[in-house]
């Protein structure tokens, strides 16, 4: 019986927003050339991810979102996995599980598109030639958090 709690689906957006900073942060290396080449174009940003995905205009939305389709695939579970045996119910768990997990990355790319264009909008601003997730920085950065935030809240 599938059963994911918010906590759990907390958890995996968790994960999926740390993919995607890794995935920013090697973007951005990759296309600056290294932090060598970043220094030489201006100023290194950092930014507190979990702070912008956890305060986003449309987070609320997309857990909405979320929960509402945690709570179909349960009923459908349920409606569908009763006249199966345990190891049709494991495997059909599993099709649910990769479906919800399908759904909660369609739900996060717009989401993480829209973190990406304000932290690129707000780093050219600022004459930033990279930005680096805040808590890989011992020392230094310009911290953009709230700008981002500001440039998210306005559109």
């Amino acid at each position: 019986m599938i059963k994911l709690e918010k906590k759990q689906v907390k958890i995996i957006s968790i994960l999926i927003a740390l993919v995607f900073i890794g995935s920013v942060v090697a973007i951005a290396l990759t296309q600056s050339g290294g932090l060598a080449s970043a220094a030489d174009k201006g100023a290194v940003g950092v930014i507190d991810y979990r702070q912008v995905t956890g305060q986003h205009p449309d987070r609320q939305s997309l857990e909405t979102q979320m929960q509402a389709a945690v709570e179909e695939v349960k009923k459908e579970f349920d409606e569908k996995s009763a006249g199966m045996n345990d190891q049709e119910k494991a495997d059909y768990y599993q099709q649910c599980q990769q479906r919800l997990m399908k759904k909660q990355q369609d739900l996060l790319e717009p989401l993480e598109q829209s973190i990406k264009d304000a932290v690129k909008k707000v780093a050219e601003t600022k004459g930033l030639g990279v930005v680096i997730e805040k808590s890989a920085v011992v020392y230094g950065g310009q911290d953009i958090t709230q700008d981002v935030l500001g440039k998210l809240q306005k559109k």
